[in-house]
């Protein structure tokens, strides 16, 4: 016996075949109602949610086909069935391709007909179930876009839930590519200011003078190619959240600048007279140790403490490598989505050498290693080869199959081989980059024997 309940929807121009099939199926304990044609068909699709239809292919007007395409926008997961008495491979093909489930051919045996809605039943029994699990793990293990087991990311969502309904700043610590934006987002997500604008600025990648326009917009002929009024981030951010990334890189002035905003609540464009005011929630972030920047006179204090109101610290990586797994099945479907390539999983090797891996580009750099593996693959299954990343030995696996972390000078070999890689063996950048001189940087080249 099928599911007490469960809808189909039998649609068909001859009334003995709607009868026939509508007497078959309330039998086997479904809910049945029938249309004598396509429109009616879609006007019932329309009042309720249905399980499954069978759909003639042969109408008058409104073909199967036509209708089946319809149902598709209408109730995409609901099983289309196409029953046709002129069955020929290019129905059959025209059929799938529109979305249907399967194709009968009349006269078909009751029983038949009664295994294939078994069948699409307990396939829709399953992806239900799927669905309901996966909610259930995004409970359990997320805060909106940021997932994790570890108990330290925990913590960090308890602080961010708490925290979010307020107008409090919130200042995210940690290092680059812990995902500190996507945090700052699921906080906007959460709060009071959710349906008002989120906009987000990087403070290292422009210069002072673009940086303050940008912020703060200008005035027409504040400076050169100044032709218009622009309103900056923080009108644009009106009502929502400004997100600062990279706090730590901002010059003195717009230090005192940015102080005084928070203090006033009010923005003066570049060029300009004029006081606006703003309500803005601030959320900035760096990887820098801004206490210790505050204390050696290289940033405000007066601003640290502002900035400072409620801090959450993201630990690295390399600290949460039980969260590698779950990452890497959330990267992998968008991937696959992404790059239109059914991409299904990892192999053992390749699983292990991500969990071996020090990661000091931490979930960015995992996410572009998972990109280039499934780019590389030639199959379904993503390879050791493909992800680029030596294998670890022997050594670095411990007791139960737990993998040992990777040594310091590990760490900083790969690291250094990486910044080199994407500086292109330009070893002044590269040294910029590590925070290191060049002299350095030659020495530490000629320990780890890496070639200029």
């Amino acid at each position: 016996m099928m599911s007490e309940g469960t809808r189909v929807l039998v649609v068909d121009d001859e009334e003995i075949v709607r009868e026939s099939l509508g007497g078959w199926l309330t039998q086997d304990g479904l809910a049945v109602e029938v249309a004598h044609d396509g429109p009616a068909a879609l006007e019932k699709l329309r009042q309720g949610k249905w399980a499954i239809a069978l759909v003639d292919l042969k109408m008058p007007g409104m073909d199967g086909i036509q209708v089946l395409q319809e149902a598709r926008k209408l109730q995409p997961e609901a099983a289309v069935v196409i029953m046709t008495a002129y069955a020929t491979v290019d129905t059959a093909v025209a059929a799938i391709k529109q979305g249907a489930y399967d194709y009968l051919v009349k006269p078909f045996d009751p029983e038949e007909l009664s295994l294939m809605i078994q069948k699409i039943l307990s396939q829709q029994k399953l992806v239900h179930e799927n669905e309901v699990l996966r909610k259930a793990l995004k409970r359990e293990y997320g805060f909106h876009d940021v997932i994790s087991k570890s108990p330290a990311m925990h913590q960090v969502f308890e602080l961010a839930r708490v925290a979010a309904p307020s107008s409090s700043t919130v200042l995210i610590l940690g290092e680059s590519g812990t995902g500190k934006e996507v945090l700052a987002r699921a906080i906007h997500k959460e709060s009071a200011r959710k349906d008002a604008p989120f906009v987000a600025v990087s403070c290292a990648a422009l210069t002072e003078t673009l940086l303050e326009s940008e912020l703060f917009g200008h005035e027409r002929g504040a400076f050169t190619g100044a032709n218009a009024r622009r309103k900056g981030k923080f009108e644009a951010a009106h009502g929502g959240t400004l997100f600062l990334d990279e706090i730590g890189d901002i010059s003195p002035k717009l230090q005192v600048d940015l102080l005084r905003v928070l203090e006033e609540r009010r923005i003066q464009r570049v060029g300009g007279n004029e006081s606006v005011e703003v309500d803005v929630r601030i959320i900035a972030a760096t990887n820098k140790d801004l206490r210790k920047e505050a204390s050696e006179g290289r940033f405000r204090e007066d601003l640290f403490y502002r900035l400072n109101v409620i801090a959450i610290h993201l630990p690295p990586l390399r600290e949460r490598k039980e969260d590698v797994p779950l990452l890497v099945e959330r990267f992998l479907e968008t991937l696959a989505v992404e790059l239109q390539k059914p991409i299904e999983g990892l192999s053992s090797e390749a699983l292990t050498a991500l969990l071996a891996h020090g990661w000091p580009g931490n979930v960015r750099e995992l996410r572009n290693t998972l990109e280039r593996g499934a780019v590389v693959a030639k199959g379904h299954i993503i390879q050791l080869a493909d992800l680029g990343l030596a294998p670890p030995s022997a050594a670095s696996v411990g007791p139960g199959g737990k993998v040992e972390p990777p040594s310091l000078d590990e760490v900083e070999k790969r690291h250094v081989i990486e910044v080199l890689s994407f500086t292109g063996g330009n070893v002044t950048q590269a040294a910029r980059i590590l925070g290191i001189d060049r002299v350095t940087l030659y020495n530490r080249m000629r320990r780890y024997q890496l070639r200029d």
